[in-house]
């Protein structure tokens, strides 16, 4: 067999779970018994808040909700329960854009390829990133994108490794050169490469002023192509022309839009395009990491410049999009090298700095964001036959959103990956059970 990059990584994967990930797991119940987790407090995703709630999960789905001493029933017959206090339950986070192979290399630098770090040096890195997302309160993630992303979406999902249930576009589109029957190839061969959707780049960096690169006809083939093969269109576009081209050309999202205008946000209102603009923590893990991606690409002076300037102009984006009557604003962080396990900034930055009310903020990271990747009957809510994806904070991210620091619970698929104070786990005999 030959032995390439991404054999090595599935290898190393393997042999990760085989001597260490069932010893996160050995506690966990078997498919078919029923947990209860209990907490004084309950967001279901679609902005109604409970008190005093208990969800049952049997398997990976959740088979109810309970309130009162229904809870406190069903609690008292079940096998094993998660007694989580005077903690929030909410629906696990869903970041709709990560960049889940960004790490610093052995020397401290953003990792490029060729600078000397092994495929396992590699694998270990982007499985930690995996692990902080997931123990962040991330319990999907959508990666804009590399080819090895398809790697890492069958790791998790197969559990070698523990991370969030993993959505990827592969590469990105790039090329503003190609044909539009060229740019209609690279869509379908996309898809038989196993992509989930198509990241399309409609403009420049905002490191090089994110001017438009694409042409009206050339976003109309894109995103009419991966229409008619049943996939998302994700556009980078940071100019106000190039966001307005990728909405009349009916692509599905709009991601960044820096440069974005009232009038455009209008017209993403009523063509139904999401938007997933990022506040803060993008910028900010740049800057604080200047070192380490200086003199990379075009991570140079003025590239770190226009991220400075950037970094007000993104947080009114935020202001004006959350007052857009009708508008799908979702969340995505565009988490690269340094920001992987401190996601949840961003959705602090919106309230925070950018305005949006913290139930809005939540709504969008949970319920609306699994309506943009058209997973809203499996996730991002809590409720009857939804995926057990659940997650709890120390305090009340609806009233104080930096609530989201504090994550004392994860539930992916109805395994618990992390049970932290304050809460306690009561595993009871099956005899005490009627």
């Amino acid at each position: 067999m030959k032995c390439t990059p991404t054999t090595l990584i599935r290898s190393f994967l393997v042999a990760l779970f085989v001597s260490g990930v069932p010893e996160l797991l050995s506690a966990q119940d078997s498919a078919g018994d029923v947990s209860v987790i209990r907490a004084a407090r309950l967001i279901d995703g679609r902005g109604t808040l409970l008190t005093n709630a208990a969800v049952v999960v049997q398997g990976d789905r959740i088979v109810d909700v309970l309130r009162g001493e229904a809870a406190a029933s069903a609690a008292r017959r079940a096998r094993l329960v998660y007694d989580l206090g005077n903690a929030t339950l909410l629906p696990g986070l869903i970041d709709g854009h990560v960049h889940l192979n960004g790490y610093f290399n052995s020397t401290g630098r953003l990792h490029t390829n060729n600078d000397g770090d092994t495929p396992t040096q590699s694998a270990l890195a982007i499985a930690n990133n995996l692990r902080r997302m997931l123990q962040s309160g991330v319990t999907t993630a959508q990666s804009m994108g590399a080819s090895e992303d398809a790697t890492y979406r069958a790791a998790v999902r197969n559990g070698w490794v523990e991370g969030p249930r993993i959505i990827t576009t592969l590469n990105p589109i790039t090329n503003e050169q190609l044909t539009p029957d060229s740019l209609r190839a690279l869509v379908r061969q996309r898809k038989a490469d196993g992509a989930d959707a198509i990241k399309i780049f409609a403009s420049k960096s905002i490191r090089e002023g994110g001017t438009t690169t694409m042409s009206a006809e050339q976003l109309t083939a894109l995103c009419g192509e991966a229409k008619a093969n049943g996939l998302r269109s994700m556009v980078h576009a940071h100019s106000e022309e190039s966001i307005r081209l990728s909405v009349l050309a009916g692509c599905s999202q709009i991601e960044h839009g820096v440069f974005v205008t009232p009038e455009v946000l209008r017209l993403m209102a009523d063509r139904g395009t999401y938007f997933e603009p990022q506040c803060g923590l993008i910028f900010k893990n740049y800057l604080d990491n200047r070192a380490a991606y200086q003199g990379i690409g075009n991570f140079n002076d003025e590239g770190f410049a226009s991220m400075e300037r950037a970094m007000p102009l993104a947080a009114n984006v935020i202001r004006q999009a959350s007052s857009t009557p009708r508008l799908k604003l979702i969340w995505g962080t565009d988490a690269v090298a340094g920001a992987h396990g401190r996601e949840v900034e961003d959705l602090i930055c919106r309230v925070r700095d950018g305005g949006q009310p913290a139930m809005s903020a939540l709504t969008s990271a949970t319920s609306l964001a699994a309506e943009a990747l058209g997973l809203d009957k499996e996730i991002g809510t809590i409720a009857k036959g939804y995926r057990a994806d659940i997650i709890a904070t120390d305090g009340d991210p609806s009233q104080r959103i930096e609530a989201l620091r504090r994550v004392t619970f994860v539930m992916q698929n109805g395994r618990a990956h992390l049970v932290a104070a304050p809460g306690r786990v009561v595993s009871q005999s099956r005899a005490s059970s009627p």
